[in-house]
């Protein structure tokens, strides 16, 4: 395939994703996967730095959140907080890396504590970090906008990223946030930090962009990063096998525009708010369900062996494993996502509820009576 012909899928795919962003992210890095364009962002952001009128070498340290993933490369991974996911790889894991607490109600926001007051603290947590690593060597902090496996779909208070990005904004760091499983349609809108009323300098996407027809990510890139570079050297110096290939990029093109045109993000948000009803209301009362959180058609379910305390089971149990290889059974036929870590990044059991964009609210009814049978049969009624 010559290069003119390859040209027009990733200019066509490249524009839909900026114009979607309302002019908030003028470049986009295509990749292969989530963990790529993750990598990607945490290099761009240490090459912001240094492409900088004044430059500033001295920023080459980030910040993340324990208990979040990020991928299963050595970069990703070193910026991700899931211990059990870090585990053999930790000693050659990068030591430029730090993480605060993640945002995680359920479990750490005080009894006597606001959203607000929750979501102030959390920010005043990060700037004590800034300041113990020294803010001028912080290039970026790094979150998902709706965590995925490590938390198992749990939404930030409102008002968190808007005093996080604050945070940020003050000490001259990026804000990088991971869509690559909340992102392009999954919680409601395309991306999910419109929601959040912020907009970050860097974004990443992935799983929701070609519907699994192809492996394909991204990297957006917001104005400020994207007029550095375009000033400075010209370019990014970063490379990936398959970037921008056009294949990749027709096929996510071809699925973003089948979502426009049946109107699926309206589908997501009525059907989203039906699931998210319907699991409370069934499932919510069962003695081992401690929380039931989520946004759009994304939703999570924690697992505990005592509501009143929060205790977690015994990870030998394999109780999010064997909800996931119940609802796989004949009786059932739904797929849960099963994880563990929301606790401390080893215990803890979760399953993760999130159909596909096309699912009606009759289908609702039918999968959130599939998913209370499947918790029955594993943990009795």
């Amino acid at each position: 395939m010559s290069q003119e012909s390859k040209t027009p899928f990733l200019l066509n795919w490249t524009s839909f994703l900026t114009e979607s962003t309302n002019g908030a992210m003028s470049k986009v890095f295509i990749v292969s996967s989530g963990t790529e364009a993750v990598e990607a962002a945490l290099k761009i952001a240490r090459q912001y730095f240094t492409e900088l009128p004044t430059p500033q070498p001295s920023r080459t340290k980030f910040i993340a959140r324990k208990q979040s993933y990020h991928g299963n490369t050595l970069g990703s991974l070193a910026v991700g907080g899931h211990k059990a996911r870090r585990g053999v790889y930790e000693p050659i894991l990068a030591t430029n890396v730090s993480h605060v607490s993640p945002c995680y109600p359920y479990r750490e926001m005080k009894a006597d504590e606001t959203e607000q007051q929750y979501a102030q603290r959390l920010a005043k947590e990060l700037d004590d970090e800034f300041q113990r690593l020294g803010p001028d060597t912080v290039c970026a902090f790094i979150a998902e906008t709706v965590s995925g496996t490590s938390l198992g779909c749990a939404p930030p208070v409102p008002g968190y990223f808007k005093a996080i990005k604050e945070v940020c904004d003050r000490h001259g760091a990026l804000l990088i946030m991971d869509e690559v499983m909340s992102g392009m349609g999954r919680t409601g809108t395309l991306h999910a930090w419109e929601q959040e009323g912020v907009v970050p300098d860097l974004q990443t996407v992935a799983k929701g962009l070609g519907a699994g027809y192809m492996p394909v990510g991204a990297l957006l890139v917001g104005n400020k990063v994207a007029d550095a570079l375009a000033n400075g050297s010209g370019a990014f110096s970063h490379s990936q096998t398959y970037q921008g290939h056009p294949v990749a990029c027709a096929a996510a093109y071809a699925v973003q525009t089948v979502m426009k045109e049946d109107n699926m993000l309206q589908n997501v948000q009525d059907t989203g708010k039906v699931l998210g009803e319907k699991l409370k209301e069934r499932l919510a009362g069962h003695k081992n369900v401690g929380d039931v959180r989520g946004r759009g058609l994304y939703w999570g379910l924690e697992f505990v062996r005592n509501k009143e305390t929060k205790e977690p089971f015994d990870l030998s149990e394999q109780i999010a494993g064997k909800l996931h290889k119940a609802g796989l059974g004949a009786d059932h036929g739904i797929s849960l996502i099963p994880s563990t870590g929301c606790l401390d990044g080893v215990q803890g059991d979760m399953a993760i509820v999130s159909p596909p964009f096309t699912i009606t609210k009759e289908e609702i009814e039918l999968l959130v009576d599939k998913v209370e049978k499947v918790v029955t049969s594993v943990l009795g009624a």
